[in-house]
């Protein structure tokens, strides 16, 4: 069964059959993701192409840092720690400064957006005018998951594109801290047994692989969807004893015995929150990362982690939460601001949701 791509002069058939993709199907034939993202553009009247140059440079940036990861132990100086922290007051490692000085050159030489925030700079970027700006701010977590690098967990780079919506060469705060739900697009790269590239944007999720030898991403993922309810929880149990008595109660239900709603789930939990994520959005379920006595307001950053991985998740059917409130809904009021996060199929958020509120 082959896949011929169809064009006609209204539309494009960009999301071929998953059979067709996995037998055989030639590299003509498949889409790439800079190939959707261009449709997706055309869509919009007066689009520039400003958006698919900006996406193909997270996809350059991406493809080189996955190519650092891939080659880490054999000759290239890249593990380890760097000797300094970070804004949070962590040890930065030496993938972390990589991966942040990749994206940071590439995109913010685009001249595609206006400014970059990232979790390992304490404030933002901001590209002049006279240096090219764009419409665009770029936020993003470089590096998710480096400190696992060295026992081969699979780790990642998570982003959001917001655009800028003040009028004039500055950028201020409402441009900064906008809500999560008004993010133009979201995604994250897992550098794992195979470099993967989930991508949302309002018309869904889809992953796209790279093709290590062609040096392309292709559709290997269409339309992504998370089951409704899943059958595992993700959370570090190791935290059990700095937890509030609610988050207690909540890992305690999915434990429990019942028939009816499928109990006991299973427990995965890798320790890498972008791996974590990806494993439950394909296969349904819940991750969380409580708040605890040593983190009262949470661990994980809302703009950098929750935010871009709630719209996500949400894009693909799902539910993201603090706790008690819709990631989505909630409006940042620092760059590296911590929260809570609840976040996979509908049924089990809403059921995390509920013991909260009964607490």
């Amino acid at each position: 069964m082959r896949y011929n791509r169809r064009v006609s002069k209204n539309s494009q058939a960009f999301d071929p059959p998953l059979e067709a993709l996995r037998e055989g199907t030639s590299c003509m034939e498949r889409t790439t993701l800079v190939q959707y993202i261009r449709h997706q553009e055309k869509k919009f009247q007066g689009a520039t192409g400003e958006f698919t140059s900006l996406m193909n440079e997270i996809l350059i940036a991406a493809k080189i840092v996955s190519c650092q990861v891939n080659k880490a132990g054999i000759g290239e100086d890249i593990l380890g720690l760097t000797g300094r922290t970070n804004v949070q007051g962590e040890e930065v490692q030496k993938l972390d400064e990589y991966a942040n000085s990749t994206f940071i050159k590439l995109v913010g030489q685009s001249g595609t957006v206006c400014a970059i925030t990232s979790e390992e700079c304490k404030e933002p970027l901001k590209i002049p005018c006279n240096h090219g700006s764009g419409k665009y701010i770029f936020k993003m977590d470089p590096l998710d998951g480096s400190s696992n690098i060295d026992v081969n967990v699979s780790i990642g780079t998570i982003f959001s594109i917001f655009r800028k919506k003040t009028q004039g060469a500055d950028v201020t705060d409402e441009d900064l801290f906008q809500r999560g739900d008004q993010q133009v697009a979201a995604g994250y790269a897992i550098y794992g047994s195979s470099t993967m590239f989930v991508y949302a944007d309002n018309q869904g999720v889809r992953g796209f692989t790279l093709d290590p030898e062609l040096g392309e991403f292709f559709l290997s993922h269409p339309g992504i969807r998370i089951p409704a309810q899943g059958s595992t929880y993700s959370v570090n149990e190791g935290h059990y004893s700095k937890w509030e008595e609610r988050q207690k109660r909540i890992v305690n239900h999915f434990k429990e015995e019942d028939d009816k709603t499928g109990r006991p789930y299973g427990l995965r939990y890798i320790g890498s929150l972008v791996s974590d994520v990806h494993r439950t959005l394909l296969k349904g379920g819940i991750f969380m990362y409580p708040a605890d006595k040593k983190n009262p307001n949470g661990k994980l950053r809302l703009a950098f982690e929750a935010v871009p991985l709630a719209f996500i998740v949400e894009s693909a059917g799902g539910r993201a939460s603090d706790g008690t409130r819709r990631i989505l809904d909630i409006t940042p009021t620092e760059v590296h601001q911590r929260v809570p996060l609840y976040i996979g199929s509908k049924d089990d958020v809403e059921t995390a949701e509920r013991i909260f509120a009964e607490s």
